[in-house]
């Protein structure tokens, strides 16, 4: 089975990878472009996320060396890429984090994550709008149906632009949530 999912925020994307693991769907593989591939199956699985930094390859194989020791396979995430996928039967011992000073790095490691996709998002809407309205300049001078023809037609194109906008909103609700998360770790 395949499925077409974008998310985010890594703890919906969890949450709805153990939703197709619960009905009886393990997951075989993850693109980058949101594709995932499901193959049924009777065992019971459970699937964590983690965001960590930027490893080189050397401190990659011992991540996964380390995690890979408690029974995670490692399901996706170039050396490069920060979100990795690791999935395992369950066991009783399904958290990848064993206590609260892991949990909270990895929510600052999420705002961190978080923040810096929004940025980007935002400079590049910056330099989006620089030179131009959202609409055509003409546009407003139309009349009739000529005006809602050009309109319509132009709208796609205007939802194109506010996507890097749209971005930055998601991105920092995803902040807010892991800080959240981290202040109450905090406070605990």
């Amino acid at each position: 089975m395949k499925k077409f999912r974008i998310f985010f925020d890594v703890e919906k994307e969890e949450q709805w990878l153990n939703e197709q693991l619960q009905k009886g769907y393990r997951c075989t593989n993850i693109s980058s472009s949101g594709f995932y591939i499901f193959e049924k199956t009777d065992r019971n699985y459970v699937m964590r996320i983690d965001y960590q930094d930027r490893l080189s390859k050397q401190k990659l194989e011992g991540y996964k060396a380390t995690y890979e020791d408690f029974g995670w396979n490692y399901m996706s995430g170039s050396w490069m890429s920060g979100v990795r996928y690791w999935q395992k039967e369950a066991d009783g011992q399904n958290e990848i984090f064993s206590d609260r000073e892991s949990t909270g790095n990895y929510y600052k490691r999420l705002m961190t994550y978080s923040f810096w996709l929004g940025t980007m998002c935002l400079v590049f809407s910056f330099l989006l709008y620089s030179d131009s309205g959202l609409y055509h300049e003409g546009l407003w001078g139309m009349e009739g149906s000529l005006f809602w023809k050009a309109f319509l037609f132009e709208s796609p194109f205007v939802l194109l632009k506010l996507l890097p906008l749209i971005l930055v909103i998601l991105f920092g609700r995803s902040y807010y949530k892991a800080y959240q998360k981290y202040s109450m770790l905090k406070e605990q």
